[in-house]
Formats: structure tokens, sequence, C-alpha cells
């Protein structure tokens, strides 16, 4: 069955770029979520006074592919524990956020952010916020496939590259091959 889900956890490129080699996602699209103004755009959402975060709209095969899942790699690619950061990127444009789809979404969103705090992977707590399914505006055309469009870009390779390795390497078996 297709899902839909929708994260926040710094910029969208890394997000996009990590999530989209996960077995099961059909498709990962870079938008902007959980703000106050209608059809924002890049620089408006930069600027930090719309108050949506960039997030990634996935939509997944939930059979090849857990919510869970899903979840684990958006942990293992993002520090849940640094309120509207994400390293050198600031701002509540950069906050980790998790827009739940449904009840059940919500459920296992609260349940792994127990889990994984009970196990203190972070030395401080995890800040990621759940919220509820808003209003998704996706991202201009240049802001999609930015990795694969741009791989000698100075941000994509010190910055989202390594994201990509570092799911590949930390989470192989959801890995799609081939």
């Amino acid at each position: 069955m297709v899902e839909t889900a929708v994260l926040g956890g710094g910029c969208f490129w890394c997000l996009e770029a990590a999530l989209r080699q996960l077995k099961g996602v059909r498709e990962v699209v870079s938008g902007y979520c959980g703000g106050h103004v209608a059809n924002p755009d890049y620089r408006q959402v930069c600027d930090g006074q719309t108050g949506h975060a960039e997030v990634v709209r996935i939509t997944f095969d939930n059979e090849q592919l857990s919510y869970h899942d899903l979840l684990r790699a958006f942990f293992a690619i993002h520090d849940p524990t640094t309120k509207n950061r994400q390293g050198n990127d600031v701002g509540t444009q950069y906050r980790s956020v998790i827009f739940c789809q449904s009840e059940e979404q919500r459920a296992t969103a609260e349940q792994l952010i127990a889990a994984l705090s009970a196990k203190n992977i972070w030395s401080l707590p995890v800040v990621t916020q759940i919220a509820g399914g808003e209003l998704f505006y996706e991202a201009e055309p240049e802001h999609q496939h930015y990795l694969a469009n741009h791989p000698s870009q100075p941000y994509c390779a010190l910055v989202v590259a390594p994201k990509v390795r570092l799911l590949r390497e930390q989470l192989a078996e959801l890995i799609r091959h081939g």
C-alpha cells in the first residue's frame, strides 16, 4: 500500500538525496510545510519569516519500507537534538519535525522517539516536533533532485553527499539495490 510521509530535518537537499535511495520509495519531493504564508518561495522560507520548515514529502510502498524504518533512516541522517539548526544551517526552517499524516504515524513517531531516547544515542534530549498533517507546498524546480543535478557544488560535496554515504553505511539493509 502506498503511504506518504512529510519530514523536516535541516536542508531538504540532504533529506531528498538520502531518503530517495531507500527501497520502497517511489518519490521524494522537496518543499515547505508548517508555516502561515500561502505559497511561500525559497527566499521567503530562508528568511525565516513564514514559519515553514524545509521538508520532503516521501511517497513509499509500506510493504517494502515501513514507516518505522523510514523514520529510522530520518533519525540516522540528522541531529534531532538541536533546536532550529542542523550544522551551519540555523533557523526555524531547519527544525527537526515530523508532519504526521495519520494517528498511526503519530503513534509510531512517538514510540520511536521514546525508544531512541531510552537508548541514550545522543547526549542531549530529542527536540523533534511531532505535528499534524499541514499543507505542503512543493519547492521550486531547481530544488528538486539537487544532489543529482549539482554533484560538484561545494554544499553537496561537503554536506549532502556525506549524509547519503552515512545512510548507506548505517542502514544498508534498507538501501535499494540496482
